[in-house]
């Protein structure tokens, strides 16, 4: 390697330094803060330290033992939030993987169309959607009902699985439809040995995205859902504000333990999420 060049790339890989770890930094430092409240005891929870002075494990036992009046439901609400987020990753995989396999490998007309014009909903802003969502639910009476929760998430998160999957599927051979159908295979089971087993690293990023979109979500599960033991943990997380005395160090240990299932699935998953929902981006 020439010295020109050699020196280019250490200015290169310097500025990528430079630029990461400050943004490293910035991401992990709520996180770190977060970790702080869940370790410190109540009257040291704004003390400001770097560590606390007598740091305790007394909130996780409190969190844990739903010890606190705002806790009374706290494992049927992570439950709560289990179910609703595998239904709706569920449910966004069945959809979107059918629909793209017909656009892509069926060559189903107009379906190009449709899924184009089904992405034009991410022009409109999901919150500007909640209200017409809550009346179309309460026309329906879903209202307090998982179901609820799991068809409008799946609804906002299909759209992107469908156009990810499209994108994936248009770049597997069309030679290999072509061999099965020589040898007598059905659309299904062209779908089934060929489309799914070459699609996995795409499905399972799909899947992990609406999984967690669901996981995450508030402002829906705030709307659709309303009784202690129906709603979602973000949400209950959110009743602690409603105190005047709000017991911090409890919402930061909850919400750390309600990120750590996340955290889990996307380390487990980590090699299929960026080759999965890049799968296809130079292909239009």
């Amino acid at each position: 390697m020439s010295p020109r060049k050699f020196l280019r790339t250490v200015g290169f890989e310097s500025g990528l330094l430079l630029i990461g770890i400050p943004v490293l930094l910035w991401t992990l430092i709520p996180i770190y803060h977060m970790f702080l409240f869940a370790i410190s005891p109540k009257d040291a929870a704004f003390s400001g330290q770097l560590w606390p002075t007598s740091p305790t494990l007394r909130n996780f036992g409190t969190v844990v033992g739903q010890k606190h009046h705002f806790l009374n439901h706290f494992w049927l609400q992570m439950f709560n939030s289990v179910i609703i987020s595998v239904g709706t990753a569920a449910i966004t995989l069945f959809v979107a993987t059918a629909a793209a396999f017909a656009i892509s490998r069926l060559r189903m007309k107009g379906g190009r169309t449709v899924m184009n014009l089904a992405l034009l909903t991410y022009f409109i802003p999901a919150a500007f959607l909640a209200v017409p969502m809550y009346k179309t639910m309460g026309m329906y009476g879903l209202l307090n009902n998982d179901w609820a929760l799991v068809l409008a998430m799946a609804t906002i998160a299909s759209p992107y699985a469908i156009w990810i999957l499209r994108q994936a599927s248009d770049k597997l051979p069309v030679e290999l439809d072509e061999a099965a159908m020589i040898d007598g295979a059905s659309p299904f089971q062209l779908f089934r040995l060929i489309y799914l087993p070459l699609m996995v690293p795409s499905l399972i990023a799909v899947g992990t995205y609406a999984l967690l979109l669901a996981w995450n979500e508030y402002l829906y599960a705030f709307l659709l859902l309303s009784k202690d033991t129906a709603i979602t943990l973000p949400v209950a997380l959110g009743n602690f504000l409603s105190a005047d005395d709000s017991p911090w160090e409890l919402l930061m240990t909850a919400g750390f333990l309600y990120a750590l299932p996340p955290a889990a699935i996307y380390y487990a998953f980590r090699r299929y999420m960026s080759s999965g929902l890049t799968a296809g981006a130079v292909k239009g």
